[in-house]
């Protein structure tokens, strides 16, 4: 009897402390935003969020570049991208972002019909990005309202496009990529940008593919604490590499942000580096499970990445220009960005109100005559995108904008974010707004998909009538869970329709254009001969074609008047030199020597090497 007693005391003990286990497994599993429930089995991959992660990366890494504008096919390509997650990268059915997002897309897309300027192929394209952005954001609206793997598209795309551009950005710095091509490009030594082009928005990339890593390094954490008691109980080889494969991929996106040599990727570098380990610390400090690496760990990226930008340059050759000497040295005088924004000032200042008009800043810039020092390039952006805005839309329209903006990243509270996906968001949002800062990354494709992809994720919306809880809500069981509305499904897929009908015309219309920048032989057969006559017709591109037409048309008393036409709307698409010596030559031919002269006066102070060049009757050299 007391055999008996004892082993019911014993059976009853071990119940207790399996029943406690579970319970244990279930709150974990609950306060871990992605972590799996108790006692599931691991699965593979779900093919859709391997889709969407690739159609995350593709953008980054499509080495496709042909005609007048190299970013052209990227940007059209990236658009489909957009449009294939909009059909196939939702998993809840509620597929509109909060009604403050919304309200603050239909702001930017008044000011651009607003100041449209005198090309309709830039306000199309700035629609067409604006519309983009807002699709993008309505795939990570849903995936916010359906917590699973599909979150983790965002960071395996950019880990993935990270890692890849980062081994073409290292082949390339050593000059190992021409064995690669047409796969890229084979810049000089010593230059890093994958298939970018352009080594902030590779740095860009390197960073935001950092911060994707340390997001799976801190899902990866809470899966294993799960894990504990569970069935199985034995963890597989996979799980054992992880952090190892984790750190060697952190390793090698050290290595490509030295070689970029991005002073912008260098600031996005310490900021991620700095908030992750002060996260970390915070982890630390409560009780809880930690998920991100020691704040140790973290803060060695900082050194680890000078250390990269002092050994990279010694294996690459003397004449290789590491991150060290160009922080040392700076730019070549006249071509800072103290000094361009002192312009873009000065040209705010003469029209403050409704601005120069979209597109129109790089004439604004040739036709001003500064009281100081001049910005020695073609000025068609202002490398700070509020004052991009205030100058061609103006001060007001800016400050609604960029003030929108800021309003509701101060309403979502970041600083108080702890849920793993809305920070890896809000790291790959920071890093697109602070590149914005000093450029201009929502111009390309690329950017504005993840751009949307954060905004969805950060401001999902919460249901009928209820958007302003959708900046801070966590928990997104409730919102997936609410009734559908069809609407809310439907009208962005079929928007995402017409924006895959655009583009197919548009990459029509740009690959027949294209022809006239190839060399007669290379060209496709339907526009091989008598090529200009064949492209009159084109309207989105119709600028290029007037360019084309320009350069190769000579001017003679017979045609000045219709060059002179010609080469002064030419002047607001692209003001270089073979313009502005048109414009002059045919202005002369038709006796207006006031306006040749002061065309001259401008032209010598804009590119004064051009402008010696053809005082001796040379053409310009651009």
């Amino acid at each position: 009897m007391r055999v008996d007693t004892n082993l019911r005391h014993t059976w009853l003990l071990t119940a207790y402390r399996n029943m406690n286990t579970v319970r244990l497994q279930t709150s974990l599993s609950s306060a871990i935003p992605g972590a799996p429930a108790a006692g599931t089995k691991r699965v593979g991959p779900d093919p859709a969020t391997v889709a969407c992660a690739a159609l995350i990366a593709f953008p980054f890494l499509s080495p496709l570049v042909a005609g007048p504008s190299v970013n052209v096919w990227q940007l059209l390509g990236a658009w489909v991208c957009v449009a294939a997650l909009t059909w196939i990268g939702g998993v809840a059915r509620d597929g509109v972002p909060a009604r403050a997002l919304l309200c603050w897309l239909c702001v930017v897309l008044g000011a651009l019909a607003w100041r449209h300027g005198r090309e309709p192929a830039w306000l199309l394209g700035a629609i067409g990005a604006v519309v983009a952005v807002a699709l993008a954001a309505c795939v990570g609206a849903r995936w916010a309202r359906a917590s699973g793997r599909r979150q983790g598209a965002l960071a395996w795309g950019l880990l993935v496009a990270g890692l890849v551009s980062a081994l073409l950005g290292l082949c390339q710095y050593y000059g190992a990529a021409t064995a690669l091509t047409p796969w890229t490009t084979a810049p000089e030594v010593g230059q890093a940008y994958g298939n970018l082009r352009q080594r902030n928005q590779f740095a860009t990339l390197v960073s935001m593919a950092l911060a994707s890593a340390l997001w799976l390094h801190a899902t990866r954490a809470s899966r294993g604490i799960v894990a504990i008691g569970a069935i199985d109980g034995v963890r597989g080889w996979p799980d054992r590499l992880a952090p190892v494969a984790t750190w060697a991929a952190i390793g090698l996106l050290t290595l490509a942000a030295a070689a970029s040599t991005s002073r912008t990727g260098l600031l996005q570098w310490l900021s991620i580096s700095g908030v992750a380990a002060a996260l970390a610390w915070g982890e630390r400090r409560a009780p809880g499970p930690y998920r991100l690496p020691h704040p140790m760990l973290l803060l060695g990226l900082i050194p680890a990445y000078f250390i990269a930008a002092w050994a990279l340059p010694l294996a690459a050759g003397p004449e290789v220009e590491g991150m060290l000497r160009r922080l040392r040295d700076g730019l070549p005088e006249g071509h800072g960005r103290l000094l361009l924004w002192r312009n873009v000032v000065d040209l705010v200042a003469q029209h403050p109100w409704a601005g120069w008009g979209w597109g129109e800043l790089a004439f604004a810039h040739f036709d001003t005559l500064y009281a100081g020092p001049r910005f020695a390039e073609i000025l068609d952006n202002a490398h700070n995108l509020p004052l991009h805005l205030a100058v061609e839309l103006g001060v007001p329209a800016s400050l609604a904008i960029c003030g929108g903006f800021a309003w509701l990243a101060l309403r979502a509270r970041p600083w108080r974010e702890r849920d793993p996906t809305r920070l890896l968001a809000w790291a790959a949002l920071g890093a697109i707004v602070l590149h914005s800062l000093l450029e201009y990354p929502l111009w390309y494709g690329p950017f504005q998909l993840v751009f949307g992809l954060c905004l969805g994720l950060l401001w999902p919306g919460v249901g009928r009538g209820d958007a302003d809880r959708g900046a801070a809500a966590a928990d997104t069981d409730a919102a997936a869970a609410m009734p559908s509305r069809p609407w809310t499904l439907l009208l962005p897929r079929a928007v995402a329709m017409l924006l895959v009908v655009a583009v197919a015309f548009a990459a029509w219309d740009y690959t027949r254009v294209s022809q006239l920048y190839v060399a007669r032989g290379e060209r496709l057969a339907p526009w091989r001969d008598d090529t200009l006559a064949k492209l009159r017709s084109s309207w989105l591109f119709a600028s290029q074609v007037r360019f084309a037409e320009l350069s190769m048309t000579p001017v003679t008393p017979a045609n000045a008047a219709d060059v002179h036409a010609l080469a002064g709307r030419m002047l607001h698409f692209s003001p270089e030199p073979r313009v502005i010596a048109r414009l002059i030559d045919s202005a002369r031919l038709l006796g207006r020597d006031d306006e040749a002269a002061a065309l001259a006066a401008r032209f010598k102070l804009a590119f004064p090497d051009d402008h010696a060049r053809w005082l001796r009757g040379r053409p310009p050299a651009s």
